[in-house]
C-alpha cells in the first residue's frame, strides 16, 4: 500500500489526458447515443465493478427510460499495473435469459475482459449484448472485442482517474490522467 506522499507524487507526475469538463460532456453524448438505441428495450444494465462505478453513477441518471440494474465483478489487474488472467468475483443475480443486456465498463484496453463478459452474458441466454465504455485505449493492436458505445480514447499508457485506479488509488479523480512514459 502506498503512503500519502507516494500517492500525491503519482498524481503530480502524471499528465492530464481528459479534463473533468470533457468527461462530463462525453457522458452526456454517450447517454444520448444509448438512449437512441436502447430506450424502447428496457435493458438489463450491468456495471463492471469496481472501475465502472463512477462512470455508471454519472451515466444512469441521464438514461431517461426504464431499465433494470445489476453488477458483475471480475478482474485482470488486482491493483497491479499489468493484466493477467480473468478472475470472476461476482456474477449478476438478475436473469439474462431473453434480455437485452448493456454492460458498462471504464476502459476497453486489450478487450480480453469485455470479451469474457460478452461470452458469459450470451451463454446465460441474453438475446442481445451491448457495451459502453468510457474510454478505449489506442493500443495499435487487434482486439477480440469492439464496444458499441465509446466515449473517449486514451493513449497506450497506464491511465487512472474517474473510476480507474493506479495501485488501488485515485479512482475518485474527476478527470483522466496518464502515467508519463
Amino acid at each position: 500500500m502506498l503512503d500519502m506522499r507516494q500517492a500525491q507524487q503519482i498524481l503530480k507526475a502524471a499528465e492530464l489526458i481528459h479534463s473533468e469538463r470533457i468527461v462530463k460532456k462525453t457522458i452526456q453524448h454517450l447517454a444520448g447515443d444509448i438512449t437512441r438505441v436502447l430506450s424502447q428495450q428496457q435493458p438489463l444494465v450491468l456495471c463492471v465493478m469496481g472501475g465502472a462505478v463512477v462512470f455508471t453513477g454519472q451515466l444512469l441518471p441521464q438514461l431517461r427510460f426504464p431499465l433494470d440494474f445489476d453488477y458483475l465483478h471480475l478482474t485482470r489487474y488486482d491493483k497491479k499495473m499489468t493484466g493477467g488472467e480473468v478472475h470472476w468475483l461476482a456474477e449478476p443475480k438478475e436473469t439474462m435469459r431473453d434480455r437485452v443486456v448493456l454492460v458498462l465498463d471504464d476502459i476497453l484496453d486489450e478487450g480480453i475482459t469485455l470479451a469474457a463478459i460478452r461470452d458469459k452474458v450470451l451463454e446465460k441466454g441474453a438475446k442481445a449484448f451491448y457495451s459502453a465504455v468510457l474510454t478505449e485505449k489506442e493500443t495499435g493492436k487487434p482486439k477480440p472485442f469492439k464496444a458499441d458505445f465509446v466515449g473517449l480514447t486514451v493513449p497506450d499508457r497506464y491511465v487512472f482517474g474517474f473510476g480507474m485506479d493506479i495501485h488501488g488509488l485515485w479512482r475518485n479523480l474527476p478527470a483522466i490522467y496518464a502515467v508519463k512514459d
